[in-house]
């Protein structure tokens, strides 16, 4: 398969909502196999489809997990359910970082929780549920294919941060909104 380019924030493919999956033909099988050779190459745990310029409702993920091997799949036409509190912000240890938005990583409470349902390829149902970076990688990839990026949901100084940061990197002012991940690497763009 492929490594595809992958949308930078302020590529309108980032903004948009996604398009339900009709129909699982070998184009959204290629589709979904550069997803996961694009993910490894840019060592991602998710990847939503309109990070490389697809409107359909598709992510992949390869998540580590506590005490097992990755979590690894992909979901068509996911359903996200948040369980949970998020834990106030000052309690946050890790950050979140994006490969729409390479190189930059902030705070960002989220639910500690998170289910999702869809299908996989070959139309059976799927669950996938899990907590802390399972979770976010859920929530994560779940928001970008409802057109939001995970600085749109940073609040207060952290926003401005975020900001000044992407202010700072130049990619709008550049008008380069993708990078290659099979000959970059993402703190580099």
């Amino acid at each position: 398969m492929a490594v595809r380019p992958i949308t930078v924030i302020g590529h309108k493919a980032l903004h948009s909502p996604t398009k339900k999956v009709k129909e699982v033909t070998d184009e959204v099988r290629t589709l979904v196999a550069d997803m996961f050779d694009t993910m490894e190459a840019a060592d991602g745990v998710g990847l939503a489809a309109n990070q490389v310029g697809s409107r359909l409702r598709i992510f992949v993920y390869d998540c580590p997990v506590p005490d097992g091997p990755n979590a690894r799949g992909v979901v068509v036409n996911p359903v996200l359910e948040r369980l949970g509190t998020p834990p106030p912000l000052e309690d946050e240890e890790h950050g979140e970082g994006c490969l729409s938005v390479p190189g930059e990583w902030f705070p960002l409470a989220r639910h500690p929780r998170a289910r999702v349902t869809g299908t996989d390829l070959d139309g059976n149902e799927v669950v996938v549920e899990g907590e802390d970076l399972l979770a976010r990688c859920l929530q994560h990839e779940t928001d970008h294919l409802d057109g939001y990026l995970y600085v749109d949901r940073l609040t207060g100084p952290v926003k401005e941060q975020a900001r000044e940061a992407i202010k700072d990197r130049g990619w709008q002012a550049d008008g380069v909104l993708r990078w290659d991940p099979s000959t970059q690497k993402a703190d580099e763009v």
